[in-house]
């Protein structure tokens, strides 16, 4: 559970198209979330974009390209960060991690709430 107060927020930014152990890593990434406990994360799929390759992936008809920026955003401790965050590096491959401060000003559960 997250509360109110200082924390950390996660962007990820991968390929639609990457693979971690014969799955969507985009989805790979969400279910380890999941399975560790994160508060919330959201995936959501560009229209366009590149990445250190420099190659051009566009959602226009024309282009036909099915390998679309996805950017995986969730919030969560410093605590928590520190548990998850060695095998998010491992399952990454080429994509791009950013950690930014952040201050939780109201949360899904108040202080003190059970589950």
């Amino acid at each position: 559970m997250l509360n109110p107060g200082p924390a950390k927020k996660v962007s990820i930014y991968v390929g639609e198209d990457q693979q971690y152990h014969a799955h969507a890593l985009y989805t790979a990434i969400l279910d380890y979330l999941f399975s560790h406990g994160v508060s919330g994360a959201t995936a959501i799929r560009g229209i366009a974009g590149f990445g250190a390759h420099h190659k051009m992936h566009t959602a226009r008809i024309l282009d036909l390209t099915v390998n679309l920026p996805v950017k995986i955003e969730f919030i969560e401790s410093a605590e928590k960060l520190e548990e998850i965050l060695p095998k998010l590096r491992d399952m990454i491959g080429t994509g791009l991690i950013e950690l930014q401060d952040t201050l939780v000003i109201k949360s899904d559960h108040p202080i003190g709430a059970g589950s």
